[in-house]
């Protein structure tokens, strides 16, 4: 069964995805999205539990197949509705 996760790296940022290798503070993914931007939860603790109410004042860029991330400090387990809402989130683009 896939599991996501979001992820917060010291200087790549926030992600979203399944990760598919871990070696200590290194992470390969699969499936991810950077996320830029959210709205509508406290919090990354709360957006990995609840997902965002407000989906449409979201940045979360493309999917990639695959994303290797460096200096990983957190890594927080998505529910099953934080996830749904999550790739619910539309593309940001310029």
């Amino acid at each position: 069964m896939k599991k996501y996760y979001i992820v917060r790296t010291e200087k790549a940022g926030v992600f979203f995805g399944e990760i598919v290798e871990r070696k200590g503070n290194e992470i390969k993914m699969k499936n991810a999205r950077g996320i830029w931007y959210w709205n509508g939860a406290c919090g990354l603790a709360q957006l990995a539990t609840d997902g965002t109410t407000k989906p449409d004042n979201c940045k979360f860029t493309v999917v990639v197949d695959e994303i290797e991330l460096l200096g990983v400090t957190e890594i927080i387990p998505c529910t099953q509705k934080a996830e749904a809402s999550l790739k619910a989130v539309k593309v940001w683009s310029v």
